[in-house]
């Protein structure tokens, strides 16, 4: 069979790992560590009837546009529903990206705009991240066809401010420009409130991280109305089940259930940047539901290792390049550890103990 060449090129976005052993102490993915509302499992039941499964579920997810038009107070008729956010990604570079056009992103950053660059057949700008890990606007290509920011960002857990993204959105208008806003939930604000007044903003947010739903497969993107049918062009029929629909519809109507959990995680992230902090690491401050750790006196690659043998699952991440100031040409690395429940954020810490 022939493969296109850029694909056959690719390595391909390899996701965190998923060991099959529930042993496992997992901050690894960032994962919610608590369940979702208990009205996504009602709802989950009251759609497993014959009539919902042999028919095809709403194409556009009217019933969970509405009720996520109401909590964020937007337009229904501004969000696009996807299976996860990463195919709220994959269409928005589907829609705009010419082959051989150009996708821009900030480095270090999430790996996958990459891939969908490289999918798509497009050239890609990974644009370093200032010291204080922000963009560097004169760095970044006025020409590039589409623009991805993740606020906050991964790995680091770090934010932009709303005005510096409204800036730097408007360097590349009329081009798109993406905030990905993932781990939105887990910070003091968003971007939101800007789309009115920023013509070319796309939000995009994920239903896995605050809502508990990463094994439903959930996302949705917000932007003007009328690009929003465009969009609809490009999606996939179908691309939401009526199970994932069903789920996310209630989680999102629960917002009492929502805020609780978020406080939770919060709370922990504020003790483990604390705890992590007195066994020697440098963490970054963190907006998300993970922080990252780094250090001086010792490689990180084997402190995973050690955790990992210890059945404790972290992510290990290494990037060609680091922020402005970092030194050139070397990689940069660091442990990438997602906020776990209370008792398995002291499992890690006492296994840490054990060889740091």
């Amino acid at each position: 069979m022939t493969v296109r060449p850029n694909v056959r090129a690719m390595s391909g976005y390899v996701p965190g790992e998923q060991l099959n052993d529930p042993e496992i102490v997992k901050l690894n993915t960032n994962e919610n560590p608590y369940p979702p509302s208990p009205r996504v499992f009602e709802a989950v039941r009251a759609a497993l009837t014959p009539n919902s499964l042999r028919k095809y579920p709403q194409p556009l997810g009217d019933t969970f546009r509405k009720a996520a038009g109401r909590v964020l107070n937007v337009d229904p008729d501004a969000i696009l529903i996807g299976n996860g956010s990463d195919d709220i990604l994959t269409i928005l570079t589907r829609a705009f990206v010419p082959e051989g056009g150009l996708i821009a992103s900030p480095t270090p950053s999430y790996i996958l705009y990459k891939s969908l660059a490289e999918i798509q057949g497009a050239r890609f700008a990974a644009v370093p991240l200032t010291a204080d890990w922000q963009p560097d606007a004169d760095r970044w290509p006025r020409d590039a066809h589409l623009s991805f920011v993740p606020n906050p960002n991964s790995p680091s857990g770090t934010v932009i401010a709303p005005a510096q993204l409204a800036a730097l959105a408007g360097l590349v208008s009329p081009a798109p420009f993406v905030c990905d806003e993932a781990y939105a939930d887990f910070a003091d604000g968003n971007s939101l409130a800007l789309l009115p007044s920023v013509p070319n903003l796309i939000v995009t947010r994920t239903m896995s991280k605050s809502y508990a739903l990463a094994g439903i497969r959930f996302g949705f993107a917000v932007a003007r109305p009328e690009l929003v049918r465009e969009l609809v062009k490009v999606k996939d029929s179908y691309n939401c089940d009526v199970l994932s629909l069903a789920a996310a519809t209630a989680a999102i109507e629960d917002q009492d259930y929502f805020r609780d959990i978020r406080a939770k995680i919060r709370a922990t992230r504020d003790r483990m940047t604390t705890d992590l902090t007195a066994l020697g690491f440098e963490v970054t401050p963190s907006h998300a539901n993970f922080v990252w750790c780094r250090r001086a006196d010792r490689a990180l690659k084997p402190i995973y290792e050690a955790l990992k043998a210890r059945k404790i699952l972290v992510r290990y991440m290494s990037y060609a390049a680091g922020p402005v100031g970092h030194p050139e040409g070397s990689a940069y690395d660091g442990l990438r550890i997602s906020v776990g429940t209370d008792t398995e954020i002291d499992q890690l810490c006492a296994a840490l103990r054990t060889f740091l």
